[in-house]
């Protein structure tokens, strides 16, 4: 088995709070036409969400996101999928732990082709 695909598997099976507040009301949306899938392997990126369908990524991020390293990496991982056609939605933890409904809202509003970022 392909390591990345053996390193998806593991973090479905440990999922952060944040990304499972969000899963419970991102897997209601498959009876709507959106199917997500979690901890999804593509290109050689793990991503925390992804609607490939729609092309839209989201990302559940921690404070190491907001670093020097994280940053960078997350531009040039996040130019590799925009090239790709997708579009990234990027969350921070502390919004969906105040508030997962209005995070949700936020993927929403994405989904019907709004960017509430801009």
């Amino acid at each position: 088995m392909d390591d990345r695909i053996a390193f998806a598997r593991s973090l479905r099976k440990r999922m952060t709070p944040e990304e499972v507040k969000l899963w419970v009301r991102l897997r209601t949306w498959r009876s709507k036409g959106y199917h997500f899938r979690r901890q999804a392997p593509i290109d050689g990126y793990v991503l925390d969400f992804v609607c490939k369908t729609h092309k839209l990524i989201v990302e559940v991020d921690g404070s190491q996101h907001g670093e020097d390293h994280g940053s960078a990496h997350d531009a040039k991982r996040d130019a590799h999928f925009r090239a790709k056609g997708y579009r990234v939605a990027r969350l921070w933890n502390a919004d969906v732990n105040s508030d997962p409904d209005a995070a949700a809202d936020t993927i929403w509003a994405f989904l019907q082709g709004e960017n509430p970022f801009a």
